[in-house]
């Protein structure tokens, strides 16, 4: 496999390559009939790049059609257009092009600032209006082969994701240039689908396996209304006791704020949305067999029943069909069946609340599932015989779990502890971090250890020597200009942040255009220092503020309605 970054510049360009079979690191700079013998000898290998998708091909792809890299650079950045379009003789280039970018929200040096890493930006700036000097050739191979080293990092961390990609190619015989293709990409080619218009967006069907008797039949014909076919309209309602969002997206309800502890059950439909595009004919009508997304359903289910890991790609092909059926640019765009599926599943799921309702204490709704509370194991086989009679009806199966604790912020953030101490959680406040997304660990930590050890947070964070552990990883998105440190413009957009206590420290902001406001990063400190140098081997200095980190655990305590 080779790794590949390019950095392109008005009179110069260079890119990095390293391969992993020889480990040998190549730079080419400005040659192109260099980076062509190079492409010759290795154009059967897989290329990996980060954001190579929508950048870095097209760049190696000009070159390779004697275009000017700049102008290519400058119709992607500039012009914000898609690289495909520059030329159709792109087309004609064989490329096993890899992204390991699965994250567009993401940038590298955002992974790089998560890893410890050092986020530290080249001095040399990309506008500049004449040739490179030595010293500034130098210092960008330097730092390109940081983004390609970095890039080797991140693809280790989700090797899952391209083993993924692979085995979609493998187990449905697709030729190796499709790994170019995002999976929703993938599976509109798996199912055959052809691009069709469709002009009835909104002419929605009520499931005919539907019950809804008389106290929410309102919301029923909420959906029938012509005038609230709009995606902006939404109804605000409260089914079961609990406030309800019933609208175009999915079914959301809770409890905000709640916590609690005795005998919970959780229910989820299995498979939902593919069910439902099965069971109820709801699969975009762009795909010429409807039958073999079922056969996949079926396979899938085989394979898992057997543990072979080979199920794996069916279920990609399953899961990512709802959403490709929402992209305008998908094969299988069909906003009407996307539509059915969404409605459907949030009607029959207000179905089996309302059957449910008088047999327990509804805490949760979320698209597919429920969280109840219940008084004993009487009540549980009670609801479990009623439910059965909601699924032979909609010919949908339930999935149960029990756990004896719940701390609820809101639907979207939760934290569910069982009966031998393990827990299941959700939301940005208590999720389980990976090293991908390692923000602000420490008041995760503290949430986690207080929620199912009654740890205090002051205990987790004054005992915690790790600086990693501290760090706030924020960025600047390409709608601003500069990051801003006090009232000083920085070079680097993206920042490792820590709270201070020093007086002489300022906050970090960012800046849309000059004469605008600065706007202050969200969830910083009024006063941190910035550390975007490698942390490996730093000690915690006595500057950090640890009470500013106590203090953010203990609000976000109160936000689920929690009091240290």
């Amino acid at each position: 496999m080779l790794f590949y970054d390019f950095e392109v510049f008005k009179y110069d360009w260079l890119v990095v390559i390293m391969d992993t079979d020889t480990h040998k690191t190549n730079v080419i700079i400005n040659k192109s009939s260099e980076l062509k013998k190079f492409y010759e000898n290795n154009k059967i290998n897989i290329w990996c790049g980060y954001n190579s998708r929508g950048y870095d091909q097209y760049i190696l792809k000009g070159i390779l059609c004697d275009f000017n890299p700049k102008d290519i650079n400058d119709w992607i950045i500039v012009k914000h257009k898609m690289g495909w379009q520059y030329s159709s003789l792109f087309n004609r280039i064989q490329l096993f092009n890899y992204d390991v970018m699965t994250n567009k929200i993401q940038s590298l040096k955002q992974l790089e600032g998560f890893l410890g890493n050092n986020i530290k930006e080249t001095s040399v700036p990309f506008d500049i209006d004449r040739k490179l000097t030595r010293a500034e050739i130098q210092e960008t191979v330097k730092y390109c082969k940081s983004d390609v080293e970095n890039t080797m990092n991140v693809f280790i961390q989700r090797k899952e994701e391209f083993t993924s990609h692979m085995s979609l190619i493998k187990a449905f015989k697709l030729p190796l240039k499709y790994i170019n293709k995002t999976k929703p990409q993938l599976s509109a080619i798996i199912l055959g689908a052809s691009k069709r218009d469709h002009d009835d967006e909104f002419k929605i069907t009520i499931p005919d396996t539907l019950k809804i008797g008389p106290k929410y039949q309102y919301i029923v014909d909420w959906y029938k209304n012509p005038l609230n076919r709009d995606y902006t309209k939404k109804l605000n309602t409260e089914v079961a006791g609990v406030p309800h969002i019933f609208a175009w997206g999915g079914l959301h309800g809770a409890k905000e704020k709640y916590s609690g502890e005795g005998l919970y059950i959780n229910c989820d439909v299995a498979s939902l949305y593919p069910s439902i595009m099965i069971e109820y004919g709801y699969l975009s009508r762009n795909v010429s067999q409807p039958k073999k997304y079922a056969e996949i359903r079926e396979t899938r289910l085989k394979l898992k029943k057997e543990k072979n890991p080979m199920q794996a790609p069916y279920k990609i092909v399953l899961n990512s069909t709802y959403g490709a059926m929402k992209d305008k640019y998908n094969q299988l765009y069909d906003p009407l069946m996307a539509n059915n599926v969404c409605i459907t599943g949030q009607l029959l799921l207000l179905d089996l609340i309302e059957k449910l309702e008088p047999y327990c204490e509804l805490i949760q709704s979320n698209t597919d599932g429920l969280f109840l509370k219940i008084d004993n194991n009487d009540t549980f086989k009670k609801i479990k015989s009623i439910a059965h009679e909601w699924e032979i009806r909609t010919r949908l199966t339930l999935e149960w779990d029990t756990f004896k604790k719940i701390f609820q912020k809101d639907v979207n953030n939760y934290i569910v502890i069982h009966e031998d101490g393990t827990y299941k959680s959700k939301g940005a406040y208590v999720k389980k971090l990976g090293s991908l997304d390692y923000d602000l660990p420490i008041v995760n930590k503290a949430l986690i250890n207080y929620f199912t050890k009654n740890i205090p947070p002051r205990d987790t964070i004054s005992n915690c020597d790790d600086l990693l552990e501290f760090q706030k990883v924020v960025k600047a998105s390409s709608k601003y200009k500069y990051a801003m440190y006090g009232d000083k413009i920085l070079n680097e957009k993206c920042l490792r942040v820590f709270a201070s206590r020093s007086r002489h420290d300022k906050g970090v902001f960012k800046l849309k255009s000059e004469g605008k406001n600065p706007e202050k990063f969200a969830n910083t400190p009024e006063r941190c220092f910035i550390l975007n140098g490698d942390l490996k081997g730093v000690n915690i200095p006595q500057k950090l503020d640890r009470n500013w980190y106590i203090n953010t655990t203990i609000k976000r305590l109160n936000d689920f309605g929690v009091g240290e």
